[in-house]
């Protein structure tokens, strides 16, 4: 269950007869909300109340024990919507981290889905089965996750058989060919990065490959508001950056993308470059 006290202070909790929610405003036993509805109220034994709400997936990963850093809601969801996650959709997350990612695309990925989440850790493929087992009431059977390189488990993935490719990991440009493999022409890769050098080093050894559509780049930046009668105006804090989004899609057998017509800023690959994206470019 979900709890809010009247600060906005969240509790996320699983119920347990027995036991209790300890807080610095009171406790609240765990049977004292066994049985009862979303939505009501409880007081704590300090006389403090409650709102006690079912979570949603958005407050319970910002909760979930962590092994690695989760990816954020406002992250998650964009990723969904960039790899064109539905109802049927084929997936490989690589680098699941603490699960928060993958309990999104497991539940865009619907009952005719299937996701297959790699996580070069074993520690962390841990934590994350945890996680998904305890949103999903038991590990989904949509849902499959492995230990090791991505580069070595997805020589057991069927060529061009999968829609979409999640890499959330410290060097991705080293799972580009494997992605290639697996992706459907036409396929969406997804790129979740923490910093601009992770960025440019990955949109360029895509831009030398050939084999991807010209990537892009974004990050997303959430704002809320303080609302109290006519005292309205942005909250003093921001959920700022978090992460790069870099999405591109596969290029069919045989096919590359076309020529670059943009002319690179004066030094943007040194003088001694003579790669992607220095020569190619010479038209408006």
């Amino acid at each position: 269950m979900h709890l809010l006290d009247p600060r906005g202070n969240k509790y996320t909790i699983t119920l347990e007869s027995g036991k209790a929610l300890h807080t610095h405003r009171g406790q609240i036993d765990h049977d004292s909300l066994i049985g009862n509805p979303p939505g009501v109220t409880v007081l704590s034994t300090k006389d403090v109340e409650f709102l006690v709400m079912r979570p949603h997936l958005d407050d319970y990963v910002l909760g979930m024990p962590r092994g690695a850093a989760v990816v954020y809601p406002k992250d998650a969801a964009r990723i969904v919507a960039l790899a064109d996650v539905g109802d049927g959709s084929s997936i490989i997350e690589a680098g699941a981290g603490s699960g928060a990612l993958t309990c999104y695309l497991v539940r865009a990925a619907g009952t005719h889905g299937r996701v297959l989440s790699i996580e070069a850790r074993a520690d962390f493929a841990e934590i994350a089965t945890e996680n998904v087992r305890r949103w999903f009431g038991g590990t989904p059977r949509t849902w499959s996750i492995e230990v090791g390189p991505f580069q070595e488990l997805a020589l057991g993935v069927a060529p061009e058989s999968v829609d979409a490719v999640v890499l959330d990991m410290l060097a991705p440009w080293e799972c580009l060919s494997a992605a290639d493999v697996v992706l459907v022409p036409g396929g969406a890769l997804v790129v979740y990065v923490a910093t601009t050098t992770q960025m440019s080093r990955v949109v360029e050894e895509m831009r030398a490959s050939g084999r991807w559509v010209e990537p892009r780049a974004e990050e997303l930046m959430l704002r809320t508001w303080h609302l109290d009668g006519l005292a309205v105006r942005p909250d003093h804090r921001m959920n700022g950056h978090t992460g790069f989004l870099v999405s591109t899609r596969r290029m069919a057998a045989h096919a590359s993308p076309p020529r670059r017509h943009r002319r690179p800023a004066p030094g943007a690959y040194g003088s001694d470059y003579s790669g992607p994206g220095a020569t190619e470019s010479t038209g408006d």
